[in-house]
């Protein structure tokens, strides 16, 4: 390894917050004046340009040619070319087109990680400002290198990874990286262990994040792909694209089909060329065999079925950005979420105060308790942030930077610090506005939030000419600056007990996680000359403490609720503190407990082994790395569970890609988020999941459904055929089989794709990842009822050709098995209920598709011409009576084979 690697490689491992700012700047070869030219271009040469690397991107060719690698494909493009060789040259036309279909369809869904990474690429900053050789520039931000000094300030991105070497007042706005709902106050002393996950590491500031408050000055530690955001997008590049459950079963179906074929249409030959039969003839009976045993419709009813569900969603504001996430929808078992913009509102909100000596819902009449104005004059005076009148409804943002504190409740949009814009908000929900305030009590001085002194304070002219200082921090901060407390309309001194009550209503808030401030003010007869900690800050009269937090949506908990009927169980993944997560945890119904709950540096200390086994354990993770994110997506799945990850940020990226299903936020939702998940929100609403799982589970019974039929159908064919060739009969030619399929088979197994979701589907388990798609019955159904088409269709034939000419036989054969499929597929819209019972009439597209199928396949029998081109001839009144009466009887059956087993109790292991 040579000098430059080494160096590189240690830096990359170096726990920067750890050190001090000469350790750091020596590390880095740089000093306080910043790198010189020289180095700057050297450095630039070393790291490369401080972009994110792209996935190098395949060519169209390779795309299209990776959708052919699937078993069922393979089966569909043998079945055109034995179409081909049987001359039915239109079936092989039909067939190639699904194939091309679902390649492009393919295609178009293909390189989300691609389209990910520009995204990421597009959160970078543009430009930056430096300082080299003591002078202060502005470059590209790419040009950035480790070692340079990079000056923030409100308003900034932060263009790499930078170890903060001074910080006036710094709050950076990492939600969309960590996942916390408020800015990160930021410093620049050394702080204690490496281990500390990306949130709680307040010396540094991290690439594509934003300056919200103050400024600072940061020395470059880390750029392009070696910053956070880069390793993100190593994540995002290196997650492999899993195969879904449903294509895992299609895979699975379609290598024993090929065995099966492969094996019936040999002992067919075999047999055939034992009895003496041309070899010719019986190399077009076993073609003829294998066409009517591939389902070639199969993988088209499937998308077909796929895409009305994806329609469905979009209607209930769940958009599907690829198609058999649907159905993996249908088999979720876990719902990995993340907290912030998801579970809640993303926006501080005023819970509870406490003032006049008692604790109160932010609901109450504040105005009519004693001190209620003061609190409110304090609130929104010695305060920041600023309505916005420009005509933005609240919340109406940039996805990628929502605008700060967009109110919750009064409706208005407010741009600022979270907690500033909440307690704004709040005073205008009950009639304060800030604007009027300000204009009555003019700001004339003021000494800015300092995180040292944890304290703000603003000083306003009043009407009567004097001044009023008012200030708000930290509880124990500002009590400790007090001398008296406004009680009872008038300030008294502050006493033992006071201050007893106050830590105590303090201590009740914080277990609730809310973030609590608190609030003083002192009247001055003049302005103070020159305001100071010192002087300005003592001798303050208490009025209250104010409860922030951002509050989980309302919807939620019943989403939660239906969740936990459905045998889904939610889990709650934040980079939120463990105290703030347990609480909204609580209220949402996701947890009873603090026993399962696991902070990140928690989760260090676990083993990969250990995890796998007590993953169960815990329902909400907290303090959480993009890292820690995946190992928890991954342990689920290790378990065999199907999981759905939900998120917004950046930080969500890599989890999303990991898991079954990526549902991506459509409104707060970074492009970086939406552009890896498999579904998105429109409505950024918990509870359009909920609805999602319901489509996803319906669409999965249908295509089931459909499967049954069409298996059903080709297998009564096949039986047919190879029994009636072990006999000796010609029963029915190669394009009656083909006629068969193509009329018969594909609209009422798009029908059955239609059919209406039973009033339970979300009062069941999830099915297993590892049940097989013939599961819960449907694999017995298909070989009774296919055996029935057969036997049916036998004796019908044997019948004819006892009574009638051979032409009669096997025109009647072929009348009674396709419309032997047409009326069975009343039988498969359910394995459990009676036909009578779900409503002959309830599915309308079964009813359209059994009339115009049923008439095509009457129509070559009946037209002169026609049905001489089909070798069939017409039938009477008797014989069609003969063929009806025997397609009828398969629903007399089933209904018989369904009564029984309800009665028996075997229905319910089925259900």
């Amino acid at each position: 390894m040579n000098s430059d690697a080494a160096k590189r490689k240690s830096q990359e491992s170096t726990a920067y917050h750890t050190l001090d700012s000469e350790e750091v700047l020596k590390l880095l070869e740089s000093r306080k004046e910043g790198l010189s030219t020289e180095q700057a271009v050297q450095r630039l040469e070393r790291y490369g340009k401080n972009v994110l690397q792209e996935a190098k991107p395949k060519t169209l060719l390779a795309k299209f040619i990776e959708q052919f690698k699937n078993v069922m494909i393979f089966i569909l493009l043998a079945a055109a070319v034995l179409s081909g060789i049987l001359g039915e040259w239109a079936d092989t036309v039909i067939i190639l087109l699904v194939v091309i279909l679902n390649a492009v369809l393919g295609v178009i869904q293909e390189n989300k990680a691609e389209q990910a990474l520009e995204a990421l690429k597009s959160m970078s900053s543009p430009e930056a400002r430096v300082r080299r050789g003591g002078q202060v520039t502005e470059i590209k931000s790419e040009e950035l290198v480790p070692g340079d000094l990079v000056l923030l300030e409100a308003g900034n991105v932060v263009p790499a990874d930078v170890r903060l070497l001074e910080a006036a007042s710094l709050k950076t706005e990492e939600a969309a990286l960590t996942g916390e709902s408020l800015p990160s106050e930021k410093q620049a002393g050394v702080l204690e262990g490496s281990d500390l996950v990306i949130g709680d590491r307040t010396n540094m500031a991290y690439m594509s994040s934003s300056v919200t408050y103050g400024r600072g000055v940061g020395v470059v530690t880390a750029t392009g792909m070696d910053t956070e955001v880069g390793r993100i997008a190593g994540f995002i590049s290196e997650a492999e694209n899993e195969i879904t459950p449903l294509q895992k079963k299609l895979d699975e179906l379609g290598k024993y089909f090929t065995f099966i074929i492969l094996g019936v249409c040999v002992v067919i030959f075999i047999v055939g060329w034992l009895e003496g039969r041309e070899l010719l003839d019986m190399l077009l009976t076993s073609i003829s065999l294998a066409v009517a045993a591939i389902p070639e419709g199969l993988p088209a009813i499937v998308t077909i079925i796929l895409a009305l569900g994806v329609q469905r969603m979009a209607k209930r504001k769940a958009i599907i950005r690829k198609l058999p996430a649907v159905e993996t929808l249908g088999s979720t078992e876990i719902i990995c979420s993340d907290k912030t913009g998801t579970l809640t509102l993303n926006k501080m909100t005023v819970e509870k105060l406490y003032v006049g000596g008692e604790t109160v819902e932010a609901d109450a009449g504040l105005s009519e308790i004693p001190g209620g104005e003061l609190l409110l004059q304090a609130m929104t005076l010695c305060n920041d942030s600023s309505i916005d009148d420009s005509g933005g409804a609240a919340g109406e943002s940039s996805p990628e930077k929502p605008v700060q504190g967009s109110g919750t409740r009064s409706g208005k949009a407010i741009l600022g610090d979270p907690t500033e814009t909440a307690l704004v908000d709040y005073a205008l929900s009950i009639g304060t506005h800030k604007r009027e305030l300000e204009q009555r009590y003019p700001r004339v001085g003021e000494l800015p939030f300092d995180s040292d002194r944890k304290l703000m304070t603003t000083i306003h002219k009043l009407d009567n000419g004097q001044f009023r200082v008012l200030t708000k921090g930290a509880p124990d901060v500002l009590v400790s600056k007090c001398s008296h407390i406004y009680e009872d309309g008038v300030a008294v001194p502050l006493t033992e007990e006071h201050t007893r009550r106050i830590t105590a209503s303090n201590k009740e808030l914080a277990d609730e996680a809310l973030r609590v401030l608190a609030f003083a003010y002192r009247d001055e007869a003049s302005l103070p000359a020159a305001p100071s900690p010192e002087v300005t800050e003592q001798a303050l009269v208490f009025v209250g403490l104010t409860g922030m937090i951002d509050p989980p949506r309302e919807e939620v908990r019943d989403a939660v609720a239906v969740c936990r009927r459905a045998g889904i169980r939610p889990v709650m993944i934040t980079g939120d503190h463990r105290d703030t997560a347990a609480a909204i945890a609580k209220r949402l119904g996701i947890i009873e407990d603090d026993q399962a709950v696991l902070t990140g540096r928690e989760l260090d200390g676990i083993s990969e082994e250990d995890f796998a086994t007590r993953v169960a354990d815990y329902s909400v993770y907290a303090r959480v790395s993009p890292e820690h994110k995946v190992r928890i997506v991954k342990a689920w799945r290790n378990k065999g569970k199907i999981v759905a990850m939900t998120g917004d940020g950046v930080n969500d990226a890599p989890a999303l890609k990991s898991a079954d299903i990526g549902v991506g936020m459509g409104i707060t939702g970074t492009d970086v988020a939406k552009g890896v998940s498999d579904m998105v929100l429109a409505d950024d609403n918990f509870t359009t999941i909920v609805v999602a799982v319901e489509e996803g589970r319906k669409v999965y019974s249908n295509i089931r459904k459909s499967i049954q039929f069409l298996l059903s159908a080709n297998l009564g064919e096949v039986v047919t055929l190879f029994i009636a060739t072990l006999i000796g009969w010609r029963i029915l030619e190669p394009i009656h089989i083909l006629w068969i399929n193509l009329v018969t088979d594909t609209l009422p197994a798009l029908a059955l794709g239609l059919e209406k979701a039973d009033g339970d589907v979300m009062a069941k388990q999830p099915r297993k990842s590892s049940s097989s798609i013939f599961a819960d019955g449907v694999g017995i159904s298909i070989i009774y009822q296919g055996l029935l088409e057969a036997g049916l269709t036998l004796m019908v034939y044997y019948w004819a050709h006892t009574h009638y000419d051979e032409g009669i036989a096997v025109t009647m054969a072929f009348a009674t098995l396709g419309l032997l499929q047409l009326t069975h597929a009343f039988n498969v819209r359910s394995n459990t209920k009676s036909l009578f019972q779900i409503g002959v009439f309830s599915n309308r597209y079964m009813l359209g598709a059994s009339v115009i199928s049923g008439l095509l396949l009457v129509l070559v029998i009946i037209i002169p011409g026609l049905n001489e081109w089909f070798g069939v001839e017409h039938l009477n009144g008797l014989q069609w009576g003969i063929v009806c009466g025997a397609a009828l009887s398969i629903v007399v059956i089933v209904e018989l084979v369904k009564l029984v087993l309800r009665l028996s109790g075997r229905m319910k292991s089925w259900e």
